[in-house]
């Protein structure tokens, strides 16, 4: 391990991280917007259950490591950030609503891509480059023409820190008590707790978040070549990825570079052992195009929001960020307002559409 660099070691790190995703994605059939669109249209809240208990896990494991030493978590870019949370909020409305155009978030598209979906490789690449070109590219001027850097502030961005100064309390008692609060909300349902597979999948995928930050804070650290905390997010490394098969000679490996190779790889070992992967394309322009505008939607809103579904909204809350939950509210707005668009043809007939149903409700 001395011999490699610590972008290597990271790198090796998000391809086990990746690989396991993969595998807990298929094999528990977790999709946040199947999740969104169970809670919505089904009254079906199993798979939003799944993605509490990953972040209850997570936020545990979070900052046990923190407790103890392990890893930093205020230099994380959730705690340690220059983005407003207007820019999260809005860069997550246009992710969601990209998201619903799609079908599937920028981690989803991966797992798709590893069952044989042709159409999630044209949303990969779409979504790689604008997410790249937000992030250091021609719209990245939009970016921050439109949401300049703020002062990062003298204290963490984050819940657990702004109790610990409240309260005089330790960030990580004050973590615990929020991550076990969730993950008993998670489990109250007895159906979901009869459901195994999704049980053990949300928590694997939540160990593999703590795996994240043990492969770049501890496996990767090195003081004369330092690497940055993270741990896995999928709409700049989608990027990453693209830039790095194109420049190899001239790029480094990254963590999630590794991350997003072993979603892939994962998700197909898993598909095939299965039985479950089948080629599939576009049926018509139509669906192509959707697959086009919301890979640019999720490309730009992903990296001007800080991050995705995985990133944000796993990630991102495991450090109790102040911009986990405006993320999640923003991609949870951006996908209702798709999805109805997608139904009803319109926005004005889908809020109608849902003040009548309030109102015979009442």
């Amino acid at each position: 391990m001395e011999e490699l660099s610590s972008g290597t070691i990271a790198a090796i790190g998000g391809l086990i991280a990746g690989l396991g995703m993969g595998f807990a994605a298929r094999w528990g059939n977790f999709c946040t917007l199947g999740a969104i669109e169970d809670a919505i249209f089904g009254g079906n809240f199993d798979r939003l259950r799944m993605w509490s208990l990953i972040i209850a896990v997570a936020m545990l494991g979070t900052f046990s490591l923190d407790q103890l030493g392990l890893i930093d978590i205020t230099t994380t870019i959730y705690l340690a950030t220059t983005t407003s949370l207007v820019a999260v909020g809005v860069g997550s409305l246009v992710f969601g609503l990209g998201m619903s155009l799609v079908g599937t978030c920028g981690f989803g598209a991966l797992v798709r891509i590893g069952g044989g979906d042709l159409k999630s490789v044209i949303t990969f690449l779409i979504m790689g480059i604008f997410a790249y070109a937000t992030l250091a590219g021609v719209t990245a001027y939009l970016r921050v023409g439109l949401f300049p850097p703020q002062d990062i502030g003298e204290f963490p961005a984050g819940f657990a820190h702004l109790a610990a100064r409240k309260f005089t309390i330790s960030p990580s008692i004050f973590a615990y008590g929020i991550a076990i609060a969730v993950a008993l909300a998670a489990l109250k349902s007895a159906k979901f707790r009869k459901q195994p597979k999704r049980v053990l999948s949300a928590l694997l995928m939540g160990l593999l978040i703590i795996w994240g930050w043990i492969s770049t804070g501890i496996l990767a650290a090195d003081e004369f070549e330092p690497y940055r905390l993270e741990s896995l997010t999928f709409s700049a490394p989608l990027g990453e990825t693209i830039m790095y098969v194109m420049t190899m000679s001239g790029s480094t490996l990254k963590f999630g570079i590794g991350a997003t190779l072993g979603v892939i790889i994962g998700a197909a070992i898993t598909a095939f052992a299965q039985g479950h992967f089948r080629w599939e394309a576009c049926e018509d322009p139509r669906e192509l195009r959707r697959q086009l505008v919301g890979g640019i939607f999720m490309g730009v809103g992903g990296v001007t929001a800080l991050g995705c579904t995985i990133g944000q909204g796993i990630s991102a809350f495991s450090t109790l960020a102040y911009s986990a939950p405006v993320a999640l509210i923003g991609i949870f707005c951006g996908a209702w307002l798709g999805l109805h668009f997608l139904i009803h043809g319109s926005i004005t007939e889908a809020f109608q559409n849902l003040l009548a149903s309030h109102n015979h409700d009442r």
